[in-house]
């Protein structure tokens, strides 16, 4: 049986300067804490447990303590928090995440009505929003679109979590138009999301299989695995080698595996040991 990697499969950009910042974080002298994780994945979560980083639910007093901003961002207000309390501040967010803060706060500047599209309780579509003054609309779909707020608003500019499909974002972005005067759209949706995606769209195809590999917290990794099953029924998500079911591989010739922005290499590498042993027997 064949084995057909993507590509693309595996960490991007602003995952690895996360991590590298994070590692770096984790040899100074000062206890170095997190609100929440750095990225969604368990694995990745162990090991930045095992550098002696802290997840914490609040903040408390932070002299000689650093804060590292996870790879989503964060809001204003807890940044503001932290510097109060005496924190320092260590940033390790995406710096195309960055850009769509610079993009919304710039737009709500010059009086638009700042439209998120992205999942509503996201760490990403918060710290977007936690930039701004005025409360943004999110948006997750087009069946979810609160046309009476959409109908009041006579200028809007829109911004796109990272990870959204284009076909989602598209969808709602014709809605919008056909509701308020002036639409300023901006696609947010980064590159290595793109790449991924694009991919995406043609191995279940050529595929008799295709397992997709990322934690369940995963919204891009959830967006690889919506497109791959509505292509291929024969599509699985999984976390780790020990969800694979043989079930899944017999009589096939070729299984492709794809993994999220914020799967480990070494978490692939043993999927694909764990199927060559299974079908090797």
């Amino acid at each position: 049986m064949k084995i057909n990697l993507a590509k693309s499969a595996g960490f991007c950009f602003g995952v690895k300067r996360a991590l590298t910042i994070a590692f770096n974080a984790a040899q100074e002298k000062n206890k170095v804490f997190m609100l929440g994780d750095i990225v969604h994945n368990e694995d990745v979560v162990k090991e930045i447990n095992k550098s002696g980083i802290k997840k914490i639910n609040q903040l408390s007093k932070g002299e000689n303590k650093t804060l590292l901003i996870r790879a989503h961002g964060a809001s204003q207000k807890t940044l503001a928090r932290a510097r109060s309390l005496r924190y320092k501040i260590i940033d390790a967010t995406c710096p195309m995440v960055k850009e769509i803060h610079k993009i919304a706060v710039n737009a709500e500047k010059k009086g638009y009505h700042i439209i998120v599209i992205g999942d509503k309780k996201h760490d990403e579509v918060l710290g977007i929003i936690g930039q701004l003054k005025n409360k943004a609309i999110v948006i997750d779909g087009v069946v979810t679109i609160p046309l009476r707020k959409i109908k009041e608003i006579r200028k809007a500019a829109v911004v796109v979590q990272s990870t959204q499909t284009i076909e989602n974002t598209m969808a709602i972005i014709a809605v919008l138009k056909k509701h308020i005067k002036q639409v300023l759209f901006f696609n947010t949706i980064c590159k290595p999301t793109r790449i991924k995606q694009e991919e995406i769209k043609q191995m279940p195809i050529n595929n008799d299989a295709m397992i997709i590999i990322g934690s369940k917290t995963s919204a891009n990794t959830k967006r690889l695995y919506e497109i791959a099953r509505s292509l291929n029924k024969r599509s699985y998500w999984i976390q780790s080698k020990d969800e694979i079911n043989p079930l899944w591989l017999k009589s096939i010739l070729s299984v492709g595996i794809a993994a999220g922005a914020s799967t480990p290499d070494s978490t692939t590498r043993a999927v694909i040991d764990t199927i060559k042993k299974i079908t090797s027997g």
